[in-house]
Formats: C-alpha cells, sequence, structure tokens
C-alpha cells in the first residue's frame, strides 16, 4: 500500500527523527553502562602500614607497593594485580612550618574480571606535594594535594581527578597508629565510554608495634563511593580488615600484609587482597639510619564489570 504523501518523511525529516529518538534514549544507555565503568582513582587500602601524618628525613626514597586480589564474583572469581612503583622526594625546603614532599608515581595494573582472560596496561600517574608537620611528643599530621592525569586504559579509570588526603600519626614507643583519609574528585564524573565516576572517601588505618627489627599489627580500611547526580548508578563500598608484618633489613624495608573484606556493596563478592612493599633509600641526608616507610599513594580501582 503506498502512503499517503502527508505520511511520508524526507530524508532530512527522518535523520532529525532518529536524532530524537537518540537523544532521548542516550542517558539511558549511560545509566546502564555506568554500574559496569565504575571505579575510583585511588585503590583502598593503599596506604596501610604508612606513617602517613609523619615528617621523613630529607632524601629521596624508591617504594613500591605490589598486590594481588581475589574477589568472589558469580560464577567465576574476578583477579587484579597491582603494582604502584613510586619516588619520594622529602625536600629540605619548608612550608607554613611542614615538610615539603614530592612524590610521583606510575601503577601498572593487570586484571581477570569474572574469570575472563588477562588484561594488563598503565594506570593513572599521580604527582602530588604533601605538607607533613611535626606536633612534637611524636604526633605529626599532613596534607596531600595532587591530581591523576588522564590515561586511555579503558578497564582502569580514565579521567583527570584531584586528590587531597589528611592524615595523623603517632609514632613513639616503636607504634605506628595512623589514620589516612583520601578524598577524590573527578573533573568530569563520565568516562570516555560512558560510565559514572564518582566522587569517593577512603580511610586506611594502622596500628603496628615495632620488636627491634620486626614490625606487626591490625590494619584496616573502609571505602565509599559518594553521591552522584546519576540517579541509576549504584554506588560501591568497603570494608576490610586484616594484619601487617615487617622487617628492617637496614637499608631495605619490607612490610607484607592481608586485608579481607568484611562488607561490600556492589561490587558483586568479598575481596582477599594481598600486600607486598619495599622501601628503599637512595639518598638521605646526614644519615644512616634503617629505611623509614612513607606516605605514598597510587591508582584506582578496576572498573567494575
Amino acid at each position: 500500500m503506498i502512503r499517503s504523501p502527508s505520511k511520508i518523511e524526507t530524508p532530512s525529516k527522518a535523520f532529525r527523527s532518529l536524532l530524537r529518538r537518540l537523544s532521548r534514549g542516550l542517558p539511558l544507555l549511560l545509566l546502564g553502562a555506568a554500574p559496569a565503568m565504575a571505579g575510583s582513582a585511588a585503590q583502598p587500602g593503599q596506604t596501610i602500614g604508612l606513617p602517613a601524618g609523619a615528617q621523613l628525613p630529607v632524601g629521596l626514597y624508591f617504594v613500591n607497593t605490589s598486590s594481588f586480589g581475589v574477589r568472589d564474583t558469580r560464577p567465576l572469581d574476578s583477579e587484579s594485580n597491582i603494582n604502584l612503583p613510586a619516588f619520594v622526594w622529602s625536600t629540605p625546603w619548608t612550608l607554613f612550618g611542614a615538610r615539603l614532599n614530592l612524590i610521583a608515581i606510575q601503577p601498572v595494573v593487570a586484571s581477570s574480571p569474572r574469570g575472563t582472560p588477562y588484561q594488563s596496561g598503565i594506570g593513572q600517574p599521580l604527582l602530588a606535594g604533601q605538607l607533613a608537620w611535626d606536633l612534637g611528643n611524636k604526633f605529626g599530621v599532613s596534607y596531600l594535594f595532587g591530581g591523576y592525569l588522564p590515561i586511555e586504559t579503558r578497564f582502569l579509570t580514565q579521567n583527570t581527578s584531584f586528590s587531597h588526603r589528611f592524615a595523623a600519626s603517632y609514632t613513639g614507643d616503636g607504634l605506628n597508629l595512623t589514620a589516612n583519609l583520601l578524598y577524590g574528585i573527578f573533573i568530569d564524573p563520565v568516562s570516555p565510554q560512558g560510565g559514572v565516576y564518582p566522587d569517593y572517601l577512603n580511610i586506611d588505618l594502622t596500628a603496628t608495634k615495632k620488636f627491634g627489627k620486626w614490625e606487626v599489627g591490625p590494619v584496616a580500611f573502609a571505602s565509599t563511593d559518594l553521591p552522584t547526580r546519576f540517579p541509576g548508578y549504584q554506588r560501591q563500598g568497603q570494608i576490610a580488615v586484616g594484619g601487617l608484618v615487617g622487617y628492617n633489613f637496614g637499608p631495605v624495608n619490607l612490610q607484607a600484609y592481608v586485608t579481607r573484606d568484611i562488607a561490600e556493596r556492589n561490587y558483586g563478592g568479598r575481596e582477599t587482597r594481598g600486600w607486598l612493599r619495599v622501601i628503599v633509600p637512595i639518598y638521605k641526608e646526614g644519615t644512616s639510619a634503617a629505611a623509614p616507610t612513607l606516605p605514598v599513594a597510587g591508582p584506582g580501582r578496576i572498573a567494575r564489570q
């Protein structure tokens, strides 16, 4: 049957009609894709074991924090390996009465979500400055401000974000009692693939004691996505606890710890993660003391699958 001429759409009208349909459907597509692409820039638990509020001796340090985790997703587990090689320069300069530290980190990540083949790539570099105040009596506080640079590795967070970190430490009597609050803000909350990047809060907690060259004690961390303007987004969060063991070899300090989720939200399952950190002083001014532990931080969550 031949349409009435009044019912026939010209090519230009048909094209405009298609654009209207796509524009109405695009927000739904973005919201549908968001849960598969969520992630924060900062890996939860990455600063455990570090007296992030304490001042460091002037010097240049190399630090690498490596972790391997298995999450109990169904039907197959999800695995990931995150390496955070970092250079930390504790400068001789002070600002507002605080020691200035400069930090650069270039993460390398490999991931196998839900039993799929491994994919690997370069994570977001972090460039940051930190001010650390010595309050006396082995108490210290610090503030770190930095930025995660954009990347094109699709299974990781890609967009530029700011990182604020507020830490407090007590390091007297061989103790390391530290709380480090990490607050991340994404400049653009939507990834190039249409996923949502929420702002986030993480907190890393350490309560260790040194016995000679050994260090042991409980650790914990928690993380949560902050509310977003995307009503269909499913916010992630977790709480994990564990234990840390360290040994100071003199020029090199090693730490190892294991954490296990005791609660999680929208990750698809609980995670068990093993961590290993090595700290090597490249240069230290006027001292031959053993390597300290350092307040560093690295890249973020792997995109949810």
